[in-house]
């Protein structure tokens, strides 16, 4: 019996688009880090971003020297980032709150200051007097604990504090190495690469 659902934020509740994200990198005159986004390469400035090693400042000031001929200010580089995501779907916002009637529901997120606090000021606030912790026991970022996903231990610790058995916890996520590395600590795993596919699946 499922009892634990895990989700993943990006492509599984928020819409990515990559070509808007790559087009404002370009505008500032950072191609080289558009080339990056295009090809979805998590190296360098974005990995670091993504377990908290660096701050927005220092991430800004990376993207110049990655980029020489960038002409952002930190406001525009954190702009031109934060247009990767674009919307939640308040239909999938419905969908969580009807399966938190029925799970434990739970978000383990391989993210970043700029995308999370868009999330939790926009995304998860378009009911009216909801926010992210009306949708979510607890949610989980890579960024504030220093670890991402495909990592075994990220996954681990989610199971450890909340007392979760793995084979009564599903975890979504568009990602095959994401699903691969949950299934290899005995969570089930639902692949889900067009954020529309869990609906009504649990």
């Amino acid at each position: 019996m499922i009892k634990n659902l895990i989700f993943d934020f990006g492509g599984v509740l928020v819409n990515l688009e990559k070509d808007i994200c790559v087009a404002e990198f370009k505008k500032i005159n950072a191609e080289e880090v558009a080339h990056y986004v295009d090809f979805c390469i998590q190296e360098d400035l974005f990995h670091e971003l993504e377990i908290g090693a660096i701050s927005v400042p220092q991430f800004c000031e990376e993207v110049r020297k990655k980029a020489p001929r960038c002409t952002g200010t930190d406001e525009q580089i954190v702009r031109a980032w934060a247009s990767l995501l674009t919307e939640v779907p308040v239909h999938r916002l419905a969908a969580l709150l009807e399966l938190k009637e029925k799970y434990r529901i739970f978000l383990l997120s391989n993210t970043n200051e700029i995308h999370w606090e868009l999330a939790e000021d926009v995304f998860f606030c378009q009911v009216e007097g909801l926010g992210v912790e009306d949708y979510f026991e607890k949610s989980y970022l890579s960024y504030e604990l220093g670890m991402i996903k495909p990592s075994k231990e990220i996954f681990e610790l989610v199971l450890k504090e909340n007392g979760l058995n793995p084979e009564e916890t599903v975890f979504i996520d568009d990602s095959p190495k994401n699903c691969a590395a949950a299934e290899s600590v005995g969570i089930k795993a639902f692949h889900s690469p067009t954020g529309e596919d869990w609906i009504g699946k649990f």
